[in-house]
Parts: C-alpha cells; sequence; structure tokens
C-alpha cells in the first residue's frame, strides 16, 4: 500500500501547475493532501476521478480559501471521519480519515504559531490532538497520520538548527511534544529508513531557499508501532513543485 501526503499550498494552484499528471504518475493507493485552501464545489471532482480518484473526501475549513485537509483514494474506505470531534479544531478543517482493511490513513494539518496568538492555539492543537489520538488507538490500533506537523523534530531535520532555534516549528517546546507524541506509540517511517541530512519537505519562497536546498523537515508519515515490520519504503520526493512542500511517501506492506 503506497500512501504518500502533500501539503498542495492550494488544490487549485497546484493542479495548474500540473499536479494531476504527476498524480497519475505516482501513482499512489491513497493521497493525504493538505492546505486544500478550497471547498468540494471549487474543485475539479471529475478530473481528479479520470485520474484514478474516484473516492474524494475532503474537509474544508469554514474560512473561505484557508486550511482544509483531503484524502483521495483508489478504492472505497470501509469508513471516512471528518474531523476530531473538538470544535475549534474542526473549524479550520485540519482532521480526516478513512478506514481500510488492515490500517487506517488520517490526513493531518496541524497549526503554524506564526505570531504569539497562534503559537498558544497550536500549543492547544497539540495538546488536545494527543489526548484525541489516545483515545483513537484503543478503537484504531494500526494508525498512519500523514501530514504537515509544521514541527521539526530534530536538528538533522532543519537547515540552520541554530538561527531558527527561537523560530515556531523548531521551538524546544514544539520539539519536545513531537517527541512525546512519538514515543507514545508510533514511528517516524522516514527516519526510520533513512538517518542521511539534508533531507526536507518545505523550503521558504523567500532567499532562493529550494534551489539551495535550506528546508525543513515538517511533513511526516507516523506510522503506529504495531505496523513497523510492514514499512517496506519511506522516502521525499523533492522533484515535485507544485508548492512550497514536496510529497512524502510511505509504503506498506499490506
Amino acid at each position: 500500500m503506497k500512501i504518500i501526503s502533500y501539503n498542495v499550498n492550494g488544490i487549485r494552484a497546484a493542479i495548474t501547475k500540473g499536479f494531476l499528471d504527476w498524480l497519475q504518475a505516482a501513482n499512489p493507493d491513497v493521497i493525504c493532501l493538505q492546505e486544500i485552501k478550497a471547498t468540494e464545489d471549487q474543485i475539479p471532482t471529475e478530473a481528479i476521478a479520470a485520474a484514478g480518484y474516484p473516492y474524494q473526501y475532503y474537509f474544508s475549513a469554514e474560512k473561505k480559501g484557508y486550511s482544509g485537509v483531503a484524502i483521495l483514494s483508489k478504492t472505497k474506505p470501509k469508513n471516512v471521519v471528518y474531523g476530531t470531534g473538538i470544535a475549534y479544531m474542526d473549524a479550520e478543517g485540519r482532521n480526516v480519515r478513512a478506514d481500510f482493511d488492515g490500517v487506517s490513513v488520517m490526513s493531518l494539518y496541524l497549526p503554524s504559531g506564526t505570531n504569539i496568538e497562534r503559537l498558544s492555539h497550536k500549543f492547544q492543537y497539540m495538546d488536545d490532538f494527543q489526548s484525541y489520538i489516545n483515545q483513537l488507538k484503543k478503537e484504531i490500533p494500526n494508525l498512519v497520520i500523514g501530514g504537515d506537523y509544521n514541527i521539526c523534530h530534530q536538528a538533522i531535520d532543519i537547515h540552520d538548527p541554530i538561527r531558527n532555534a527561537t523560530v515556531s516549528g523548531f521551538l524546544p517546546e514544539e520539539r519536545e511534544w513531537l517527541d512525546g507524541f512519538i514515543k507514545s506509540g508510533f514511528i517516524d517511517s522516514f527516519r526510520f529508513l533513512n538517518k542521511k541530512p539534508h533531507q526536507y519537505s518545505w523550503w521558504s519562497y523567500r532567499a532562493n531557499a529550494r534551489n539551495n536546498n535550506k528546508g525543513w523537515r515538517i511533513d511526516y508519515h507516523l506510522v503506529t508501532e504495531n505496523l513497523k515490520e510492514k514499512i517496506s519504503r519511506a522516502y521525499i520526493l523533492p522533484e515535485a513543485k507544485h508548492s512550497d512542500h514536496c510529497p512524502i511517501v510511505v509504503e506498506l506492506a499490506i
């Protein structure tokens, strides 16, 4: 089972940049999208179906042109859950989950901490999300949470850990939370198989960051520990350029 996660930074904009041709070539079984920035009626669902993904599940933010997540699948899931039931999270369209035989896949878009107010919101989300997942795992033990976590876990995951030590996304408190979240029963599938530095999934649009590979790894497929032996491949696709992020991939022997 090949699962991709991709923050597309606007699905309509990504489609104008060749996203659908790329999707057909990449050929995942399931793709988790974040920051779709559109409602379902604004998205060319028929074109996406024609690209091989007839099963499409969109969870948009109440605010127009903001946030939003989706899951596209080749096969029909047994069950789909929109949101977490936590009102302030769901108003921003940050979680959608599809349950398949043997594994459930969640698309997650964790808030960024762009200012003091949003940073406080981010920390509340992180705490509430941890509690939600702790309960969910009792019901759904085989879980893959693919998405934009807006946090670099370790120094190896960011191009300049010293200068960015006081920047949201690499704050000690954020990193400590992500470390604890992983240790609560997950595997960072990419780092499980790949220990090399300079592997990133997001680059600023400023200062020619992408061409210079001055990036951050803030997109993850976190896989529950009981699926550890089923992780066959995990990799990043930096050559896909429909967004300021790039896709990440995990392949499970399911």
